[in-house]
């Protein structure tokens, strides 16, 4: 998939998970999002988004990881 960005991986497509570009993409979205902040605070009501990168996505997870969530 290259053009759906998954919420569940920080908004980026699974392709760009898949070939290790997941971190530098989120490292210039969260560099983005505090310059723009910083410049007009009071646009922004809250936190925003963590732009972190996700070290584990489960489709199934096995039962002992579903029983701590």
């Amino acid at each position: 998939n290259e053009k759906h960005r998954h919420s569940a991986i920080g908004y980026v497509t699974p392709e760009q998970r898949h070939r290790g570009q997941d971190a530098a993409l989120l490292e210039k979205r969260k560099e983005l999002y505090e310059a723009t902040r910083a410049k007009n605070p009071l646009r922004w009501s809250g936190k925003t988004r963590n732009w972190n990168p996700v070290n584990e996505v489960w489709l199934n997870p096995p039962k002992e990881i579903r029983a701590k969530e």
